[in-house]
């Protein structure tokens, strides 16, 4: 196998490892390849130590960064699990943009249940504005 199918493999089987191609025979086409397949970096040898360093480093910072990402995906996952069935059907209008007159209509509940609702779900969240809880909705997306 050569670098761009070994690439191709772990994508495959789910591996999101930053990858780093290094070739002795790379071509602007082979490079645009490997970018594309999620590649971080494309070095040609012969290369000096500290642009394989760089590249490195940048896999570790991406790696810190995905991680980090994972973790708030997965707590707005479980935040939003404290939720009833109705809290995220309020929550899920909030995130289209309905005013709370449309998500009532929507849902056959009265503007006032909307606010209770609403109310009731920023409270459960932990969170004090609209953005806060639109927020966890949308990391929570992402999973």
């Amino acid at each position: 196998m050569d670098g761009l199918e070994v690439q191709e493999a772990l994508k495959a089987k789910g591996v999101t490892l930053p990858v780093i191609i290094m070739t002795g025979h790379g071509d602007v086409s082979l490079a645009v390849r490997a970018m594309k397949a999620g590649a971080i970096d494309f070095i040609e040898k012969p290369f000096e130590k500290a642009v394989l360093l760089a590249a490195i480093e940048q896999g570790t910072s991406r790696l810190e960064h995905s991680s980090a990402n994972s973790r708030e995906t997965n707590q707005a996952a479980v935040k939003l699990q404290l939720l009833t069935s109705r809290e995220r059907e309020v929550l899920d209008g909030l995130a289209k943009g309905l005013p709370n007159k449309s998500i009532a209509y929507d849902l056959g509940i009265s503007p006032r249940t909307v606010e209770i609702h609403r109310a009731n779900l920023m409270s459960k969240l932990g969170v004090k504005s609209l953005s806060e809880a639109l927020r966890i909705a949308f990391a929570a997306e992402e999973r």
